[in-house]
């Protein structure tokens, strides 16, 4: 295996991205559940890929690749569309225009979020089929490849969409970001009135989290799209003469394949484990992310080590007065 960091890296992040996975499912947090299982998918995706086809492009399970090339489609709508979400909710949150979010808000905002995260990415794996000339290729170590009729079709159907999301994206974070300088004095109490579960160091968590993917997405979706212009347009020139050779499977050996284009190849590979480290980055090592791994660590110690967890004194309780019990909140970001 000539690249055995593909593999590593690849499971490395998909094991990351799935730790805070537990606070947000308690939240109900659709746009952050969604970001995760499309990370995690995508890297599991990629991590038998470099496996399978690590120095060779044979063709090996053609029914894997008609369905993994789907979702690398469906992907690339999903994560730009999540983070849209994100960063519309704390626009919303941190406006005048709603005082308080009741049941039916958030109701209605799970439902939004799981249609824009899963359903419409469906959509445009089905839409895919229009600009797919041929079955798909097989790349020498990274395997599995959608086929694209590289069009005006094609960038307006798979190219332009994540770029749009993208700038919907940037200007619900910059509005949320004007509500917040704006108030961001009582900026604390304005969340609470607003009964969001929503702290100031949360909000702006999201806010940093959603502007950073949202960045990385952007170049990724600009320079794709520039590459496939610059490699040159195919006339659409009808239906029938754009999937006349569909069944045929594209093989591409490293040898066969120009170093710039190799080179490409790999940045791209490479952007999905990034946007996982970066995913984990700003969740993994938050408030809640501690609570959990102090969880971890007190049920190795009982479970595995067989060691009581020695209750806590209070400096009250060695005085003689009564316990004190106090009610705890779990409290996880909207």
């Amino acid at each position: 295996m000539r690249h055995p960091e593909l593999p590593v890296g690849a499971f490395l992040a998909a094991i990351l991205v799935l730790i805070p996975v537990p606070w947000h499912w308690r939240a109900r947090n659709i746009a952050t559940l969604a970001i995760m299982f499309w990370l995690f998918t995508i890297n599991i995706i990629n991590g038998v890929n470099s496996i399978i086809w690590a120095g060779n492009a044979i063709i090996r399970v053609p029914v894997w690749c008609d369905i993994t090339t789907k979702i690398y489609v469906g992907s690339s709508y999903a994560l730009p569309a999540a983070t849209m979400c994100i960063c519309k909710h704390l626009e919303l949150v941190a406006s005048t225009r709603r005082v308080r979010v009741d049941h039916d808000d958030k109701r209605r905002r799970m439902i939004f979020e799981s249609i824009m995260c899963f359903g419409i990415p469906a959509i445009f794996m089905a839409l895919h089929y229009i600009v797919q000339g041929h079955r798909f290729d097989i790349v020498e170590d990274t395997g599995c490849t959608p086929a694209i009729y590289t069009s005006i079709a094609s960038i307006m159907i798979l190219l332009f969409p994540p770029l749009l999301l993208s700038t919907i994206t940037f200007i619900y974070a910059g509005m949320a970001l004007i509500h917040f300088i704006k108030r961001r004095i009582s900026f604390s109490t304005h969340l609470q009135t607003s009964n969001s579960a929503l702290t100031t160091t949360r909000y702006l968590r999201l806010i940093a989290m959603s502007v950073t993917e949202m960045v990385f997405g952007t170049f990724f979706n600009a320079y794709n799209i520039y590459s496939n212009v610059s490699l040159g347009l195919r006339p659409w020139t009808s239906w029938s003469d754009v999937h006349s050779n569909w069944g045929r499977i594209g093989q591409f050996p490293a040898i066969e394949i120009p170093a710039s284009l190799r080179e490409r190849e790999f940045l791209f590979w490479w952007a999905v484990p990034v946007s996982s480290f970066i995913f984990f980055l700003f969740f993994g090592f938050g408030e809640e992310g501690r609570k959990e791994y102090r969880k971890l660590y007190q049920w190795i110690r009982v479970k595995v080590f067989r060691k009581p967890v020695k209750p806590a004194v209070r400096l009250a309780d060695s005085y003689g007065s009564a316990p004190r019990y106090e009610a705890v909140t779990l409290v996880v970001e909207a």
